[in-house]
């Protein structure tokens, strides 16, 4: 729902990354070692969540269009020091890429996230965490679970995506500004920003805001 995300913790990606070097090749999406969630296509689709060029991100890493055209389409390997260079520049950890799906259970890729593999992202100092519910990001829409902490915001100032958003306040109270009109949703309510609109949102209340925005397309 917010624009600008770190996430947090990953044990999976602590686990692979702990037996690698800072310059190793992480497999090639298309060896048996990851026949699942290949990076390949994680990038691709963060990226256009994020509403990023591909010549935006190749000039972020300081590398060629073509060589990172070859990573997103699985043709070329990635190394971790240039996988974080990509991560850093998407906004997101580079645990990122070793979430979202359980390696031991394939036939679940693509249809089911389970609790315990969620992409979670927090915001340092905001109060607020994010979880992807959404197997990917890809498809007509993404699932994310939103929570606040008390007089937690998204911003000073209201922001706008190029997408529909609507949710679900689950518990605690969440206050929208959109434009010049203020609602302030109690659990059980439900609401929608339109593509374009601008808005912002907070947590008015005394105790955790936790609700479910699904935004369409996918801007993450």
């Amino acid at each position: 729902m917010t624009t600008v995300a770190t996430p947090t913790r990953t044990p999976l990606a602590t686990r692979s990354l702990k037996a690698s070097v800072a310059d190793a090749t992480l497999p090639s999406p298309h060896s048996p070692t990851q026949a699942v969630s290949p990076l390949g296509g994680q990038i691709r689709d963060l990226r256009a969540a994020r509403g990023m060029r591909l010549a935006e991100l190749a000039k972020a890493i300081g590398k060629s269009i073509g060589y990172v055209s070859q990573i997103e389409r699985g043709r070329s390997e990635v190394s971790i020091s240039t996988l974080k260079l990509i991560s850093d520049a998407l906004a997101v950890q580079i645990s990122w890429f070793f979430q979202g799906y359980d390696p031991e259970v394939p036939d679940e890729h693509g249809y089911v996230v389970r609790t315990e593999h969620r992409r979670r992202l927090n915001f340092p100092g905001t109060g607020i965490e994010e979880e992807l519910l959404s197997p990917s990001l890809t498809g007509e829409a993404e699932l994310i679970l939103s929570t606040f902490a008390p007089g937690a915001r998204s911003g000073d100032e209201q922001v706008s995506r190029m997408a529909e958003q609507s949710g679900y306040v689950i518990a605690g109270l969440l206050e929208l500004d959109v434009g010049t009109r203020r609602f302030r949703l109690r659990p059980g309510d439900s609401f929608r920003i339109n593509r374009g609109e601008s808005f912002t949102a907070r947590n008015p209340g005394s105790e955790t805001s936790v609700s479910l925005w699904v935004i369409a397309p996918p801007r993450y």
